[in-house]
C-alpha cells in the first residue's frame, strides 16, 4: 500500500486534480494515455515516459504512447517479454531501476533503434479489476537525480487511478462505435444490412466495388447460396451517386411467372381477376435509383425478354396496357447458378446473360475466407444475444476453433443460424462446443483422408505405374465418389470439388465417366 502520509502535499493536490481530469473526459482513448504520462512526468520531474499495452490477441507487449526527446521513434516498438516492462508485467509488481544499462533485463533494441539513452527507470503495473493490462515507465529523472520511494508511492497512485479511466475510456469506446453503427443503419434506413468483412479477398472487392458504383453499368453478381450477394449489391447502391434513391428488391424465385411480370411492371386496373385497381412495378418504383434482381437464374424466358427490352430501351408497358412508361433504373442481378450452362442449353438468354455480365462480381464462399469467421460469429453473438435476453461474452477457444474447422457447405448463412441455435440452447458467458451442434469436422478430414488413402492403395497396384495414369485414376474415383455423393447433379459437385460446373463436364468426357440414368 502507498503510504499516502508521505507524499508531498502539493504533489498529492495535483494528483487529485489529474484524478478530476482523467475522469471526466473519455471520448479521446489515446488524449488520456498522453494526459496520464504528461501528468506522470510532472509528478515525478523527469525527462520522457512511456506506456505499454499488451495486446490481448496475441500477448504481445508494444509502445503504445512515448513522449519525450525519442517519443516519436519509440511508438509501436515491440517490446522483449524478458526486458524490464516484461519483468513487471509478468510479477504484476513495481520496480526501480536507477542503473538502467547494468541491468540483465534491459532491452537495448529500443535505444539501438531510437538513439534514447536510459540512465534510470521507475515501472509501474497499470491494472483493469486486478490484472496488468500495461506499464507505466517513466525514464531519467531529472538534474541526474535517482528514483525514490516518494516517486513510487504517488506513482502508483496515479496508476491506479490510470487503470481504471482507461477501461472507462475503452468501454466509452466500444458503445460509441456500436452507436455509430446503428445510427448509421438509421441513416440508410432498416432495409440495409450491417456489412462485416476483414478477409483480404474481401476488402479487395470492396475496392473493385468502390470502381465499379461510380458508373451505371448493369452489375451481375455471382456466388454460392448464402454467401451474401445481397449484401454486396447494397454496397453498390450506397456507394454509388444513386445512394439517395430507391434500393428496391426482387426474389425471382419466390413468385409464380404470372405474378412476377405484375410486380416487376405492375398492372392495371381489370387486368387480371385480382386487379381491382391500379398499381405501380418494381421498375416504377426504383425509378432514379436501383432495382437488385436476386436468383436472376429462376426468371422464366418470356419475361427475360421483357427485361432486355427494359435494360436496352428503358421503357415498359405494364400488364394490361398499352402505355409506354420511361424509367432510369440501376439493374443488379444476382445468381447462384452457372448461367453459361444454361446459355448453352437454352433455359437462359444469351443476350440478357450479355448485358448483365457488363460488370461480373464474384463472391467467394466462406471456406474461402476464414478471416471473416470470427467477426461475422460475434457479429451474430451480439444480434441474438440481445434477441434471447441472454448476456454472452464471446465464444470459448474450442467453439471458435470448430467454427474455422467446419466446411460452411450454407456459408454465412448457416454461420448466422448455427449463433442463433447456439444462443438459444447455451447458457452464458460463453458458447460452448456442444452449443453449436455442427458436425465433428475433424472426424470429417480423418474420414476423406482414409477414402484418399484407399484409393492411393489401390492405384498401386495397377500394372500402369506411370504418374500420369495414376493422377487420372485418382481423379476419375474421386470424381465418382463426389458425383455419388450430389446423386449426379453436376452443379453440387462442382460446389464440393470448387471447380466451374463446366468443368466437371469436360472431366466426365476426358475420364469417361458415366453417371447413372
Amino acid at each position: 500500500m502507498s503510504d499516502i502520509d508521505s507524499i508531498n502535499p502539493r504533489k498529492l493536490k495535483t494528483l487529485v486534480e489529474i484524478n478530476t481530469r482523467i475522469n471526466s473526459s473519455y471520448s479521446d482513448v489515446n488524449a488520456l494515455l498522453v494526459y496520464i504520462l504528461e501528468s506522470a512526468m510532472h509528478l515525478v520531474e523527469c525527462e520522457s515516459s512511456s506506456l505499454l499495452l499488451i495486446n490481448k490477441d496475441d500477448n504481445t507487449l508494444r509502445f503504445m504512447v512515448a513522449l519525450g526527446p525519442k517519443g516519436a521513434e519509440a511508438k509501436n516498438i515491440l517490446v522483449d517479454k524478458k526486458s524490464i516492462a516484461g519483468w513487471v508485467v509478468s510479477n504484476n509488481q513495481y520496480l526501480i531501476v536507477n542503473d538502467v544499462p547494468n541491468d540483465p533485463r534491459f532491452f537495448s533494441f529500443v535505444q539501438e533503434k531510437t538513439g534514447y539513452v536510459s540512465r534510470n527507470m521507475i515501472a509501474i503495473p497499470m491494472h483493469v479489476k486486478n490484472e496488468c493490462i500495461g506499464v507505466i515507465e517513466l525514464i531519467n529523472k531529472a538534474e541526474g537525480k535517482q528514483f525514490d520511494q516518494e516517486d513510487l508511492d504517488i506513482l502508483e497512485l496515479l496508476a491506479n487511478q490510470a487503470g481504471i479511466a482507461y477501461q472507462n475510456a475503452d468501454n466509452f469506446r466500444n458503445a460509441q462505435d456500436k452507436i455509430t453503427v446503428l445510427q448509421n443503419a438509421v441513416k440508410n434506413g432498416e432495409q440495409y444490412h450491417t456489412f462485416v468483412a476483414k478477409s483480404p479477398i474481401i476488402l479487395d472487392l470492396i475496392h473493385v466495388i468502390d470502381e465499379v458504383a461510380k458508373t451505371n453499368s448493369s452489375v451481375l453478381i455471382m456466388g454460392e447460396s448464402g454467401v451474401g450477394k445481397e449484401l454486396f449489391a447494397e454496397q453498390l447502391h450506397l456507394k454509388s451517386n444513386r445512394n439517395g434513391k430507391p434500393f428496391v428488391r426482387v426474389n425471382c424465385a419466390a413468385l409464380s411467372p404470372a405474378l412476377l411480370e405484375s410486380e416487376l411492371f405492375g398492372h392495371v386496373k381489370g387486368a387480371f381477376t385480382d386487379a381491382v385497381s391500379n398499381q405501380k412495378g418494381r421498375f416504377e418504383m426504383a425509378d432514379k435509383g436501383t432495382l437488385f434482381l436476386d436468383e436472376i437464374g429462376e426468371l422464366p424466358l418470356n419475361l427475360q425478354s421483357k427485361l432486355l427490352r427494359v435494360i436496352q430501351t428503358k421503357q415498359f408497358e405494364k400488364v394490361g396496357s398499352s402505355e409506354t412508361i420511361s424509367v432510369d433504373v440501376r439493374i443488379i442481378a444476382a445468381t447462384n447458378r452457372d448461367l453459361e450452362a444454361m446459355v448453352k442449353n437454352g433455359t437462359f438468354r444469351s443476350d440478357l446473360y450479355y448485358r448483365l455480365n457488363v460488370l461480373p462480381l464474384n463472391v467467394p464462399p466462406l471456406r474461402q475466407r476464414k478471416e471473416d469467421i470470427e467477426p461475422l460469429a460475434n457479429f451474430f453473438l451480439n444480434k441474438f444475444s440481445a434477441e434471447t435476453k441472454k448476456n454472452f461474452e464471446g465464444f470459448s477457444k474450442a467453439s471458435m476453433e470448430a467454427l474455422y474447422d467446419y466446411y460452411w457447405p450454407g456459408n454465412i448463412r448457416e454461420l448466422e443460424n448455427t449463433v442463433e441455435r447456439a444462443c438459444v440452447l447455451g447458457h452464458p458467458a460463453f458458447i460452448q462446443v456442444g452449443d453449436l451442434r455442427i458436425p465433428n469436422s475433424v472426424e470429417k478430414q480423418k474420414e476423406q483422408s482414409s477414402e484418399v488413402d484407399g484409393v492411393v492403395k489401390e492405384l498401386s497396384s495397377e500394372n500402369d505405374k506411370t504418374l500420369k495414369s495414376a493422377l487420372n485414376e485418382f481423379k476419375k474415383a474421386y470424381v465418382i465418389k463426389i458425383l455419388q455423393q450430389t446423386n449426379g447433379n453436376q452443379t453440387e459437385a462442382a460446389k464440393l470439388l470448387d471447380v466451374q460446373r463446366t468443368y466437371v463436364s469436360r472431366l466426365m468426357n476426358e475420364l469417361d465417366i458415366r453417371t447413372k440414368k
